[in-house]
């Protein structure tokens, strides 16, 4: 057994780090006024590190196999709970979701779990079925069916933000697995469909897209926090407004602690801080990668691959809709954002990778 991977082990930390630090910066005013306690969102969020930290140390001794041997008992508990959490009484409704376990003032989302939970199952899958893959009805359409059926219960939260993650990822994981292109471009297209239908069926959806084609439609409304994101971003110049100084902060930008922070720390650091938190992001992403590569079977190379995946399409995602490229979607910077369940799931998913890099 070789040392884990220092390079990745001390990026996850460092940018840890400067999360809880921006969570300070961008929440105190926010949770003076809600709270009467400025470090009400960096008190919490320490808590979740320090948790985080064990977990990940814990996962990092857990061999890998662990997870092959019990990958449909992991998948069965992501998918009791949640069913678990769509019942009321049970589940918690926040920011319009049902995607919540209320644990006294923190709340667990199922959802996240359940991302990573489906990579595991998908990785055993793959290398158990590598022979069959390339034939789509008996390889592939099972486990798409699987995904799906995920998806959809997730959307009736409804939460598209962490659906969209979750497939996508599961698509990765299928064309590293051999599928042909062609198979992609008419999922692609069945895709396409498919979100229409659901931007129709769910009216603030289509709220968002619109906001996002013009957002001064609606300055008050849809349109106001992708607007309040930019007026954070554009004026940033080269070295920021300084730590501490945003103005967007101060009631403009709804909750900057959680998928808006890259606003905060463009305002405050400027592109400076833009590099800064990208090289960091760029140097986990290609370890990880370097570990999928280098991993010495399919069952660790799939999961490695899958929860490098599903890292680098959430962090793009939500970096994708701070400076306006995509609509609004919810979803977290890993790392960085507000957040427990996001923060403890990706410290597991890192802890796992550093397993793998053991090997």
């Amino acid at each position: 057994m070789k040392k884990i991977n220092t390079v990745l082990l001390i990026s996850i930390i460092i940018i840890s780090i400067f999360g809880i630090i921006m969570i300070y910066s961008a929440s105190y005013i926010w949770a003076e006024y809600k709270y009467n306690d400025p470090l009400k969102y960096v008190k919490n969020q320490s808590l979740f590190f320090l948790i985080g930290l064990i977990l990940l140390y814990l996962f990092s001794k857990l061999d890998y196999k662990w997870y092959y041997k019990n990958s449909n008992k992991i998948l069965l508990v992501c998918f009791i709970l949640l069913i678990l959490v769509l019942i009321p009484g049970i589940g918690s409704i926040r920011n319009g979701s049902r995607s919540w376990f209320g644990i006294g003032p923190f709340g667990i989302q199922p959802s996240e779990a359940a991302k990573i939970g489906l990579i595991i199952f998908t990785s055993k899958y793959l290398s158990n079925n590598e022979n069959e893959i390339k034939n789509i009805k008996k390889g592939v359409l099972p486990i798409l069916g699987i995904t799906l059926l995920i998806f959809f219960i997730i959307m009736l939260q409804p939460d598209f933000g962490t659906g969209t993650i979750l497939v996508m990822s599961i698509i990765g994981l299928l064309f590293v697995g051999g599928v042909s292109l062609k198979f992609f471009l008419k999922v692609g297209l069945i895709g396409v469909a498919g979100v229409i239908g659901l931007i129709i069926i769910a009216p603030y959806r289509l709220a968002r897209i619109l906001s996002f084609v013009d957002p001064w439609k609606d300055p008050l409304g849809s349109g106001f926090q992708i607007i309040q994101s930019m007026y954070a971003i554009g004026p940033a110049g080269l070295f920021g407004m300084g730590f501490g100084n945003s103005i967007q902060k101060h009631f403009y930008l709804p909750e900057p602690q959680t998928d808006f922070i890259f606003s905060i720390i463009s305002e405050e650091f400027g592109f400076l801080g833009v590099i800064i938190v990208t090289v960091l992001f760029l140097i986990i992403i290609i370890s990880c990668f370097n570990i999928s590569i280098k991993a010495n079977n399919l069952f660790s190379k799939y999961l490695a691959f899958g929860i490098t995946f599903q890292f680098s399409f959430q962090a793009l995602m939500n970096l994708m809709v701070v400076v306006g490229l995509i609509p609004v979607t919810g979803v977290t910077l890993p790392f960085l954002s507000y957040g427990g369940s996001s923060l403890l799931i990706s410290m597991s998913s890192m802890g796992i990778l550093l397993n793998i890099s053991r090997e």
